[in-house]
């Protein structure tokens, strides 16, 4: 039961990244009418939403591209910064949706924020407490540590809505501005629809994860 839950975390993420690869494998080939990169996409909308202040950045890496709240500048990786492509319009539109998501107040991204230094202190003191108690059996222990450690689980939950959020806003705004076609937008919507399924796949693993621990728990003190 236990190495069925641990198969089953791996083959959700597996599943969600090899979709996402093959998606923006089949969408960074397929260049747009309006011939614009990934910079330029991400600037005029920035633009349009007066946030002139934040940067536009290129990283390295494979789809490594964030928003840097703190830093004001969205980091796009090279082949989106610099591809004219469908991939490209939708991953830099969907990091100008989170600057704007901070600009309006979106309420899901203050509670994520606020999460944060919760999210760094249960994870590091948490499987400590679980391992203790496993040990010791004591079930207050486990409880706790449960607890601790479920601070990234309601992370990962409210990130869904900022995810989907920011997408909803990146197909939104690329055809009111004209940045794409109508016949392009399903290209776009289907690239972010696999970059979101990547966070619910990572929440559905994190779940069973849990309830994995919890089964080692319980299955401990029906030993005893």
């Amino acid at each position: 039961m236990e190495l069925m839950f641990v198969l089953l975390a791996f083959l959700i993420v597996l599943i969600s990244q090899q979709i996402l690869s093959f998606t923006y494998s089949k969408y960074k080939r397929i260049l747009v009418d309006s011939d614009l990169s990934g910079y330029e996409v991400a600037k005029k909308i920035l633009s349009q939403y007066d946030l002139d202040n934040i940067n536009v950045g290129k990283v390295s890496g494979e789809l490594s591209d964030h928003y840097n709240n703190s830093k004001k500048i969205i980091n796009l990786s090279s082949d989106i910064y610099e591809g004219k492509t469908i991939a490209s319009c939708a991953v830099a539109a969907h990091e100008c949706g989170h600057a704007i998501q901070y600009k309006e107040g979106y309420k899901p991204i203050k509670i994520r924020n606020i999460l944060v230094p919760f999210v760094n202190f249960g994870n590091s003191l948490g499987y400590i407490v679980i391992i203790i108690s496993l040990a010791s059996s004591i079930t207050k222990l486990f409880i706790i540590g449960l607890i601790l450690i479920s601070f990234a689980l309601i992370f990962q939950l409210v990130t869904l809505p900022v995810e989907f959020d920011a997408s909803k806003r990146a197909n939104k705004v690329l055809l009111q501005m004209g940045l794409i076609t109508q016949e392009e937008q399903e290209g776009t919507r289907k690239m972010l629809k696999a970059a979101a399924f990547t966070y619910v796949a990572g929440l559905i693993s994190s779940i069973l994860q849990i309830l994995r621990i919890v089964y080692i728990f319980t299955g401990s003190k029906r030993d005893d």
